[in-house]
């Protein structure tokens, strides 16, 4: 008598954020092509026509309002039947500038998507794989949450933030079956920086700054092209460790991505601040 086959194993789903582009685009598609079922977000209709036509499950998201945050994690969750296996967080932008220069409605926005909309997105689905026993949290932190480099005061604080929450979370969730993990990219190749130029240019008064003349030198760079650095590293390089902190048995708590995130994870424990911080500035 023949033995019954057994059911085939359910497909795994994930959500990623801030997928029309660079890091997020690629995770997405690299999880499909190893069968995972992908859930990705965008703002524009024109991103979200772009995802599904590549197969994927396009999820409108704006994170700086409740309401487009909590709408996508319902969307999700209900097209799952509540069995969401991973949610990797990966959505940011940067806002450039000296600390002086931001206002506070600027310094807000930067929260609202890099923090704030994360963690309500994230709380949003946590009920669900708390009651499956079963569930992984990957952020998209930065080596900007390790170290700090001038200009960069909101986006560094966002992702220094984001560490110490995803922290605290992956110590109450022990015991869970849920496992929050911080990807901690360096200089990956994308449409970051173009972003970031347009957030300067829309919220920072440059001409009447104490730092015009540093402003200048970076806009003449700009004007220049700048040159990629050397240890700029291509997306897939986060999706390899990515792929290892959703399948692995027993992810990692951290991942670093490219040699800039292990060189200054190595010389922020071992260097004097004032070391470190003369390194920083010329970095």
């Amino acid at each position: 008598m023949t033995a019954p086959m057994p059911p085939p194993a359910p497909v795994r789903t994930v959500l990623v954020t801030g997928a029309s582009s660079g890091i997020g685009r690629c995770v997405a598609l690299g999880l499909k092509q190893r069968g995972w079922a992908v859930f990705a977000t965008a703002r524009s209709d024109a991103d979200l026509q772009a995802l599904g036509d590549a197969g994927l499950t396009p999820v409108p998201l704006d994170l700086a309002t409740s309401a487009s945050t909590l709408a996508a994690a319902k969307t999700v969750l209900e097209a799952t039947d509540g069995r969401l296996d991973a949610l990797f967080n990966n959505a940011a932008f940067a806002q450039p500038g000296a600390v002086e220069d931001l206002s506070r409605d600027a310094l807000r926005a930067q929260f609202e998507v890099n923090l704030f909309g994360t963690i309500e997105l994230t709380n949003a689905v946590l009920p669900a794989m708390r009651a499956r026993g079963h569930g992984r949290i990957v952020m998209n932190g930065s080596v900007l949450g390790l170290v700090a480099m001038p200009y960069r005061g909101a986006y560094n604080a966002t992702k220094f933030a984001l560490e110490g929450i995803t922290d605290t979370l992956r110590l109450e969730l022990r015991g869970s079956g849920v496992h929050a993990v911080l990807i901690e990219p360096g200089p990956i190749q994308s449409n970051f920086r173009a972003a970031a130029r347009r957030q300067f240019e829309a919220h920072i008064d440059a001409d009447h700054s104490a730092h015009a003349g540093r402003y200048r030198d970076m806009r003449r760079q700009t004007a220049r092209g700048r040159r990629q650095s050397r240890f700029t590293r291509p997306p897939e390089a986060v999706l390899k460790k990515v792929i290892h902190a959703l399948e692995a048995p027993r992810p990692r708590p951290r991942y670093y991505v490219t040699f800039p995130t292990h060189l200054f994870g190595f010389l922020r424990r071992v260097l004097p601040t004032r070391v470190l911080d003369w390194i920083l500035a010329r970095a």
